[in-house]
């Protein structure tokens, strides 16, 4: 509740946190093909931060449907 109110009066909305969602997995797929362009050594590296990113995307629709149920 707490969380939905601060959103709410810094003027963050639900097609914010969406339209961020779907940049996140955007920006996953771009460093994942970066990834298969480097060398052994640092693919793994690559791959980590491209999975990492990719784990944003659930989280930000989650809370865009929080506080579009709230709005």
């Amino acid at each position: 509740m707490l969380t939905e109110t601060v959103m709410r009066h810094t003027g963050l909305r639900s097609s914010h946190l969406q339209a961020s969602a779907m940049g996140s997995v955007g920006l996953c797929l771009v460093l994942w093909m970066r990834a298969a362009g480097l060398d052994q050594d640092e693919r793994g590296n690559a791959e980590r931060r491209a999975i990492f990113v990719g784990l944003w995307a659930p989280t930000l629709l989650l809370l865009g449907q929080s506080l579009r149920e709230f709005e």
